[in-house]
């Protein structure tokens, strides 16, 4: 993979004035199709959050960009769900009456399809997109209103789009053992011991990220994050076949696959699970992850479904010695480069010349110089004042805004290092803060330093401690929404599954689980606050008591902001917690600071006492 210097683009990709014109023209292709509607999910063959640019076709109809949408697209209505991050964005980014805003959380999409009257109606949707899970709702929904659920030939939208980007072809290359910790045949044998134990000839693996930590190959079709699409099947004897274009394989990749892994045309996979059909093949499928177009071409040549939870995804999340330690060593490097942006952003931003882009190029900037950084993690949320309560924010040179002083500045970042990835949000006062910032920010902080705190059984999901991060934002009447937590890869997506901290995280935590701790507060026009780290889930033996526990080791090496923390609100425990984090933030990266940096740095480390 040809090394680029990482860069960050603040063109406004949303086309929303194109969005009712195109509406129109899907209208009529499904009126020739002899369809009623349409289903669209944001999302790929490979039921992906972070999308190739051929996929992203909501974002092409609607001119919503977020990360996360389901459009309902009706004779009369064209509805797009979202989620509680992309409230504020799904407005302005969208054109009404064409396109209504909805939100998931409250009103899901199979609540909403099952309370309309589709009597007589067809309704289409591509298999490729739709999970096992996923569609057997929405089918359940859409028979209860009285229509048909309608399976389309190939995608309709991509019909429609006439300079539809093509499929990415860039190459792959070997992520390095010293990084990965575990051969890929190591890991071959692991789920293939899961296919046996289970009864099953075979598993299909789709995701894009999952095949990349399987196979310790990297990529780059998916922007900022360091996969390749393709498919896998792995036997219970151990075999193990990837579905993926062989001419994007550096010749290194293929010489580190020889022997291990016969490598096809994705071209070929319908076959090879028809092939298994004809076998009379037992497959495991995860009802999640796997789309109705793969399990429906297997049933149909012969093949029995066995629905299970990929395999793959727990040895993913629980990182391993090696991936612990490059993630710690990928946090002390880029808390550097962030701390040295902190220290920058005190002593400028008060002149109140600073906008939204130049503080997000300054830090790529911090980041670059560690020689390390092979790309941003995701795009950088730069949101000055009424813009960090966007939780989603991404800043374009259109919507670009002053840095003001008496304002407050969010920014949630990261960096992709060939030892880890990193994710980082830290709200920021230009110049001298009010009581009411302080309170705020000191409330979510109190709830971060709780989860941080926490000590648990194993079996706790993120759903038992979600609480933790919400309680003293609650006692005021506040609430973020957004999730607590997620999980974050190995030099791979920063968004990974099974295990979240969230009202939905149902998943066990797990020693070695990656994941993020940030709450949040966000006040519509007027300011955004957020603070992020990252844990790892580990096992504490200074608990005492006669139950194994399990905490949270915070890895993330940069200083909260001591001049919005109101120490009058904070517990004795807390700032003892906030203390000792700010040594070991001290300890870790003032070797690498010197000058203003170091000066900074003494500062916003110095022991807090209790207000």
């Amino acid at each position: 993979m040809t090394a680029t210097t990482p860069s960050q683009d603040y063109e406004d990709i949303s086309e929303r004035e194109h969005g009712p014109e195109r509406l129109a023209a899907l209208r009529a292709l499904l009126e020739r199709e002899g369809l009623d509607g349409l289903l669209v999910p944001r999302t790929d063959e490979h039921q992906s959050e972070y999308l190739p640019g051929y996929a992203e076709r909501v974002a092409w109809l609607t001119g919503f960009t977020g990360s996360n949408a389901f459009l309902v697209v009706l004779r009369e209505e064209a509805r797009v769900f979202t989620d509680g991050r992309y409230t504020l964005q799904v407005r302005a980014q969208t054109i009404g009456p064409a396109f209504t805003p909805d939100d998931m959380t409250e009103n899901p999409v199979s609540a909403y399809l099952a309370g309309l009257d589709l009597t007589g109606q067809r309704i289409g949707f591509d298999p490729w997109l739709h999970t096992i899970r996923g569609i057997k709702r929405i089918e359940a929904a859409i028979a209860k209103a009285g229509g048909t659920l309608v399976p389309t030939e190939g995608n309709l939208i991509d019909r429609l789009w006439a300079d539809q980007p093509g499929r990415p072809d860039a190459p792959i290359v070997p992520h390095p053992l010293r990084y990965a910790g575990q051969p890929h045949g190591e890991k071959i044998s692991a789920i293939a011991s899961k296919v046996s134990d289970a009864g099953c000839d075979t598993v299909v693996l789709p995701q894009a990220d999952g095949n990349a930590w399987l196979f310790n190959l990297r990529g780059s079709d998916v922007p900022q994050k360091p996969m390749f699409l393709s498919y896998a099947l792995i036997g219970a004897d151990g075999r193990a076949q990837l579905f993926v274009d062989p001419g994007k394989l550096t010749s290194e990749a293929s010489a580190q696959l020889e022997g291990t892994v016969e490598v096809h045309e994705t071209g070929s996979f319908e076959s090879a699970l028809e092939a298994l059909g004809r076998q009379g093949a037992k497959v495991m499928v995860d009802p999640a992850t796997v789309s109705k177009k793969v399990a429906d071409t297997l049933k149909d040549a012969g093949a029995t479904l066995h629905e299970a939870s990929d395999p793959m995804e727990p040895l993913r999340a629980r990182k391993n010695a090696t991936e612990q330690a490059g993630a710690r060593a990928a946090h002390v490097r880029d808390g550097v480069a962030v701390t040295r942006f902190l220290a920058w952003f005190e002593r400028e931003a008060p002149k109140g010349q600073l906008d939204e882009i130049a503080a997000a190029e300054k830090l790529l900037a911090f980041r670059i110089e560690t020689g390390a950084l092979r790309d941003i993690a995701f795009t950088t949320i730069s949101g000055a004042g009424a813009n960090g309560a966007i939780v989603h924010y991404r800043v374009t040179t259109q919507s670009n805004a002053p840095i003001t002083p008496g304002s407050l500045y969010l920014t949630d970042s990261g960096g992709q290092y060939l030892d880890g990835t990193t994710d980082i949000t830290r709200t920021l006062p230009v110049g001298e803060p009010s009581d009411e910032h302080r309170r705020c920010y000191t409330l979510v902080l109190k709830g971060h330093i709780a989860l941080a705190r926490a000590r648990f059984p194993k079996g706790t999901s993120g759903a038992h401690l979600d609480t933790l991060a919400r309680q003293f934002l609650w006692q005021a009447g506040l609430d973020f929404a957004h999730g607590t937590g997620h999980g974050v890869g190995s030099y791979l997506g920063v968004h990974e599954g099974p295990a979240r901290i969230a009202k939905q995280g149902h998943v066990a935590l797990e020693p070695g689980m990656l994941l993020s701790n940030e709450p949040g507060y966000y006040r519509e026009g007027a300011f955004g606050i957020r603070l992020e780290n990252l844990v790892l889930v580990t096992e504490e033996t200074d608990v005492g008591g006669d139950q194994p526990m399990l905490g949270f080791e915070t890895i993330t090496r940069a200083p909260f902001e001591p001049k919005l923390i109101d120490t009058t609100l904070m517990l004795r425990d807390e700032i003892t917690w906030l203390n000792a984090f700010h040594a070991d933030v001290h300890d870790a990266i003032a070797p690498h600071l010197e000058g203003e940096d170091l000066a900074y740095l003494e500062r916003a480390c110095a022991p807090l006492k209790a207000g």
